[in-house]
């Protein structure tokens, strides 16, 4: 009997021996790790909501390990015995009173952040955004560089200390674009311009991820970030403007097509390749740009009419309803 007692005082120390353990088979928390003005306040916003719900859960678990035991069943118990007892205006007052003033000092918090960290507000710096566009796909991620006129796979290139202004969409289901030690996700949808600003305050290599279920090899959808002074960044430009390889409608279209892919460069884009991805699933719709408007997504598709009759393109996600 004491040998089980034993071992059920000790399970709650197991579990969280447990649980630091797994917690160090990951180098580091990305998250809390931040180099970036915007993963900066997230972090920020991470540890003041911790530290106030903290404020909560340490007395609450305390008092009731300390009340299970001292009012445990046990002979020769000198805890005070009150069968009638019913109500204390004071223990209510303050067990009331505490998470009232704790939540409505959180939601003033995150209130204040959540307009502070709206994705498409301009971050400010006394440099101009570098604009990239932003395309998932079964199952990898386009970058194209409009002002530069390049494109890559599943590789992105950013100067330091520059604002990035990335314009979002999917050509596939929808996914989310995470990279975590500059800023929190954002979705990629069919359809839709998303404008998210982030920033790298330092140089270095970053890891950028889906964070959105997508099918068979969603876990593959992962690609490098990194961030270099700004002369190592035209430098790249120059570069990948040298490579043989151009990015065609034609090769578009295979790159679109289901299936893992290594990091490719291309040389040069078509012109107007994002806007006709988010507007070829519009059927001459108006486009719905979320977080802000994209400026340079405008309709280039004429009204379509439909049939209801015909069969249903599984291709173009447009079509697709959901249902509960």
């Amino acid at each position: 009997m004491k040998k089980r007692t034993l071992v059920q005082a000790m399970l709650p120390f197991m579990m969280v021996a447990i649980i630091v353990l797994l917690a160090g088979c990951s180098n580091q928390a990305m998250v809390l790790d931040p180099k970036g003005p915007v993963g900066a306040e997230q972090k920020d916003l991470i540890v003041i909501s911790t530290i106030l719900c903290t404020v909560i859960l340490v007395p609450v678990l305390a008092l009731t390990a300390w009340i299970v035991w001292r009012y445990r069943d046990k002979e020769g118990n000198k805890a005070s015995y009150k069968p009638n007892w019913a109500h204390s205006t004071t223990l209510e007052i303050v067990w009331w009173s505490v998470p009232i003033i704790i939540i409505a000092a959180l939601a003033v918090i995150t209130i204040r952040y959540t307009h502070a960290l709206e994705p498409s507000k301009p971050l400010k710096s006394n440099k101009p955004p570098v604009t990239i566009q932003v395309t998932s796909l079964d199952w990898k991620w386009l970058f194209t560089y409009p002002e530069q006129g390049i494109a890559t796979v599943n590789y992105l290139q950013i100067p330091e200390d520059t604002p990035i202004k990335f314009e979002l969409t999917s050509d596939a289901p929808m996914n989310s674009f995470w990279v975590p030690q500059l800023g929190g996700q954002i979705y990629t949808m069919s359809g839709m311009a998303m404008t998210l600003y982030l920033q790298a305050d330092e140089i270095g290599h970053y890891f950028g991820t889906g964070a959105n279920f997508s099918g068979a090899h969603f876990a593959d959808m992962t690609f490098d970030v990194n961030a270099t002074s700004q002369s190592d960044f035209d430098a790249f430009v120059a570069k990948t403007k040298k490579v043989p390889t151009k990015l065609t409608m034609e090769s578009y279209e295979a790159l679109a097509k289901p299936g893992k892919s290594d990091v490719q460069y291309f040389s040069s884009v078509p012109d107007g390749l994002f806007e006709k991805i988010v507007t070829k699933y519009t059927n001459g719709q108006s486009i719905h740009s979320g977080h802000g408007s994209t400026e340079s997504v405008k309709e280039t598709s004429k009204p379509q009419s439909t049939d209801k009759n015909a069969p249903m393109n599984h291709n173009d996600h447009s079509q697709m309803k959901m249902t509960k």
